[in-house]
């Protein structure tokens, strides 16, 4: 199987990373890429940053994907995972997943996504209009119920 994690700053060209996936015996390839979106509950966002300890992060993606692995017959999987200043709009993270059929692909997709989310290490400030200090963000209620319904499976 074909894998490729990564935590990095640089961004990724989403055309060049997907076509990685085309490999022998693949019927599909899903992505999902995360922006930095300009509004939190908290006011209009300007950029994000964020931060993460390298050793402890890779291993938990690695982890994350093996997991994915053992549940879905994937022929390829691509996670890109951007830190440090981060502007509106920009991209923050990339999960592909080759499979030979739909289903596979996308539920893997969703999982390992769900899965970052929620027990990747990562920390996140937002900076917001008008104030002058980041904001730590904390873990969101709907990602944790995104999870729970993997836990249950």
């Amino acid at each position: 199987m074909k894998k490729n994690i990564i935590v990095t700053k640089a961004d990724f060209v989403l055309d060049e990373e997907i076509k990685k996936l085309y490999v022998d015996n693949a019927g599909a390839v899903v992505s999902f890429v995360g922006l930095v979106r300009e509004q939190a509950s908290h006011g209009k966002v300007i950029a994000i940053e964020l931060e993460y300890y390298p050793a402890m992060t890779q291993k938990a993606l690695e982890g994350i994907v093996e997991q994915a692995e053992q549940r879905w017959p994937l022929l390829g999987v691509i996670v890109i995972h951007r830190v440090g200043y981060l502007t509106v709009q920009e991209q923050i993270v990339l999960v592909a997943v080759a499979s030979q059929h739909r289903h596979a692909a996308f539920a893997a997709a969703e999982f390992i996504m769900d899965y970052l989310k929620t027990q990747a290490p990562f920390w996140k400030k937002e900076y917001i209009a008008g104030q002058s200090e980041g904001i730590w963000v904390e873990a969101k209620d709907s990602d944790n119920q995104a999870l729970a319904k993997w836990l249950k499976n």
